[in-house]
């Protein structure tokens, strides 16, 4: 009997112009276009298996080992409800296809990081939710094409559909249907960006991405500038800058979002906060780092951004990491070894250090797990298909143990 199953995985994207507020909450369409930063699936990833079985009684799904309710309506259902539209579509065309459309699926997803460490792990889930079925049910569609489902499930999933730069056109139409994920540039293209995250803290947050848009939305006046003035003019200008490979530009408007964002996070009444202490820490860090460049003749050497918690993203290339990876652990010592993926360190291991003319006051020294871990990862790309041997699911069509 033949087996009907698929296996891919899926990338976190990191947002360089971030998008908060939906106009229409149903269909997850957003106030304001957004661009991001893919990162390397080796290090970062989602990894979910489809498959439809006429055994099957219901449609069911798996999130690291635990079955995860699919609410009628709710985005789960809803992206996978559309992908088996297509599906129909296709075997109307063709009356030789099986009738997948019409088979229950399970679906088991797991992620190689902490759900809990504050990444975007909905984002790389949704994407790879929308892959596997995409490659189950071997459909024709583009990576933008299913950018569009991916999106209902998560807004910023459907910029994890691409690897390299990608940009999340916010569209005009009501339907939905231009609000889709287009590629700016290929990895390929600017590989040696490369992203240091800094795990600030795991706990849940306060205010929740969702809930927290919408008060934005309802309430701040910034909010309203930023969509109509700020973001158009900086989203022409970060593709101009990631084509030119530009990253002194790049950097500052990175920044300059990222700060942007949060002053309209304040500016919500009442106001939110997502970073912490430690979270302004690195910013200052990061500031007297860039400061002390260009202070020597240089442009900017990093870029920090923060999505909706404490966590720091730093966007550097690569040439400039061991440097960034040194200040940070001066600051913020590690409990565990720093994990070294390029070899940047080689057998002297990590020491903690400033640059020569950097201003120590900046910031104070923090204790062991005020960073709880660092991840080095760079830009990379997007969806893969993966092999037989890679399936989460066993023979029964239920979660394998190991």
């Amino acid at each position: 009997m033949s087996v009907y199953q698929a296996t891919t995985s899926a990338p976190v994207n990191i947002a360089c112009i971030k998008y908060w507020g939906k106009r229409d909450t149903k269909l997850i369409l957003p106030t304001n276009s957004s661009l991001s930063v893919t990162l390397d699936q080796d290090h970062l990833r989602s990894t979910t298996t489809s498959r439809a079985d006429p055994s099957f009684k219901k449609d069911r799904l798996w999130l690291n080992g635990v079955e995860e309710e699919i609410k009628d309506g709710g985005r789960m259902a809803t992206c996978i409800q559309e992908m088996k539209r297509l599906r129909k579509e296709v075997e109307a065309k063709d009356s030789s296809l099986p009738k997948l459309s019409g088979y229950a699926v399970h679906i088991c997803s797991r992620n190689n990081f902490p759900t809990a460490a504050g990444l975007a792990s909905s984002a790389s889930g949704f994407a790879a939710l929308v892959s596997s079925l995409a490659a189950l049910y071997a459909l024709p569609a583009t990576p933008s094409e299913l950018s569009l489902i991916a999106r209902q499930g998560s807004g910023s999933a459907c910029r994890s559909l691409f690897g390299g730069f990608v940009a999340w056109q916010m569209g005009f139409k009501p339907d939905g249907s231009d609000s889709l994920a287009i590629e700016v540039a290929p990895r390929e293209h600017w590989p040696d960006i490369h992203a240091l995250i800094c795990v600030v803290s795991d706990d849940k947050k306060g205010t929740s991405s969702t809930s927290g848009m919408q008060r934005t939305v309802e309430t701040s006046a910034l909010l309203q500038h930023r969509i109509a003035h700020v973001v158009p003019a900086r989203m022409e200008a970060i593709t101009a800058a990631i084509l030119a490979r530009d990253f002194d530009a790049f950097a500052r408007i990175t920044m300059q979002d990222s700060n942007q964002f949060h002053a309209v996070a304040l500016d919500t009444d009442p106001p939110i906060f997502y970073m912490n202490d430690v979270s302004r820490a690195i910013i200052a860090l990061i500031v007297e780092y860039n400061r002390v460049s260009v202070a020597n003749g240089g442009k900017l050497k990093a870029a920090y951004t923060y999505d909706a918690g404490p966590n720091a993203v730093i966007y550097a290339p690569k040439e400039n990491l061991k440097e960034i990876v040194e200040l940070i652990i001066n600051y913020f010592p590690q409990a565990e070894p720093f994990k070294d993926p390029f070899g940047l360190f080689g057998a002297a291991g990590v020491q903690g250090k400033v640059v020569d003319g950097f201003n120590p006051a900046v910031a104070r020294p923090f204790g062991v797990g005020a960073v709880k871990g660092l991840i080095h990862t760079r830009v990379g790309d997007g969806p893969r298909v993966l092999g037989a041997g890679d399936g989460l699911l066993g023979a029964d069509g239920l979660p394998r143990a190991d």
